[in-house]
């Protein structure tokens, strides 16, 4: 049975865009409750590209860069910069410091530095980096959270109705089963049948199903199984809700239907997983798409309207396709 390829870094990023409250609640709380949300808070990641973009790079799952309000007042905004490393690198705590001072220069605003360790190295911790010289002396110290650590904290984890305590788990388990998919097949359904049993709202659920099964690829067969796992599961509690999941399902369709020439059926599956996921539809939308009579644009956005976050985001793929 080949392994197949576990992508790490689109769920981080994407959960990171979906619940960023969230995120430092969970792992950063003493920054989570110094912060205004009433205020808002905006991404800025084009603008840390553009001012780490010469910058030696390490492997890291995701970084991103947000401008939120202080609750004291003091300096109106200052900036909250996530760096998510996925391996040991000797260099990560020196780009940390780097960074930091690049986007303070840029910026004229304090700017506070966040690490999230993915990796499998328990040991590796970077928490600092500086020099000193002739008297003269510059460093950064900044907070790590370890993914490894949460290891020891696992009731608390099954416990939690924070998003992240989800993404943890499912992130920790397709590390130790990376070569066992029976296995990561019970951790998967175990973390998943959790956002039930703990009552996250059905979006949630939605969303955090959809991050789960990018991090706990399963080969197809078992992806099979667990696909009808959750079905039988939510049929028995009247919860039908539609995740990623769905995606195997539309290979199936993609296969019996569109392989076949029936145009209505692949449109009227697509319209069935944009009103289950997104709960509407707009009725032009609906005219457009039972006016596309291309295979492969139906195949192309049946895959996007399982995998894009909004109805938005759909749109625009469908703008795009034309």
């Amino acid at each position: 049975m080949s392994e197949p390829r576990v992508d790490y870094d689109s769920p981080w990023k994407e959960a990171l865009d979906h619940y960023f409250q969230e995120f430092l609640a969970f792992f950063f709380p003493h920054a989570y409750i110094e912060i205004d949300w009433t205020a808002g808070y905006e991404f800025l990641d084009k603008e840390l590209q553009e001012v780490v973009r010469d910058a030696e790079l390490g492997r890291r799952l995701v970084d991103k860069l947000v401008q939120v309000y202080r609750r004291s007042g003091d300096q109106t905004w200052v900036l909250v910069h996530v760096e998510m490393q996925g391996q040991e690198d000797p260099d990560f705590a020196k780009r940390m410091y780097t960074y930091n001072y690049r986007l303070f220069d840029r910026y004229d605003r304090w700017v506070v530095s966040l690490a999230v360790l993915g990796d499998e190295q328990a040991n590796w911790r970077p928490a600092g980096y500086g020099y000193e010289l002739w008297d003269c002396q510059v460093s950064i110290k900044f907070p790590a959270v370890k993914l490894l650590d949460y290891e020891a904290r696992w009731e608390e984890l099954e416990g939690s109705r924070n998003p992240f305590a989800a993404l943890v788990m499912a992130h920790l388990k397709a590390q130790t089963t990376r070569r066992n998919p029976e296995e990561r097949l019970l951790w998967k359904w175990r973390v998943v049948r959790g956002l039930y049993t703990r009552g996250f709202h059905k979006q949630d659920i939605l969303e955090l199903v959809r991050f789960i099964d990018w991090l706990m690829v399963l080969p197809d067969e078992l992806a099979r199984s667990f696909k009808a796992t959750l079905r039988e599961y939510e049929e028995e509690h009247k919860m039908p809700y539609v995740s990623s999941i769905e995606r195997l399902a539309i290979e199936e369709g993609l296969q019996q239907g569109l392989q076949q020439g029936r145009l209505q059926e692949a449109q009227e599956e697509l319209l069935y997983i944009l009103e289950t996921r997104f709960e509407r539809a707009h009725d032009s939308m609906i005219t457009e798409i039972n006016r596309i009579n291309d295979l492969s644009t139906l195949r192309k956005l049946l895959k996007q309207a399982v995998m894009l976050g909004s109805l938005e985001e759909f749109e625009q793929a469908m703008a795009e396709s034309k």
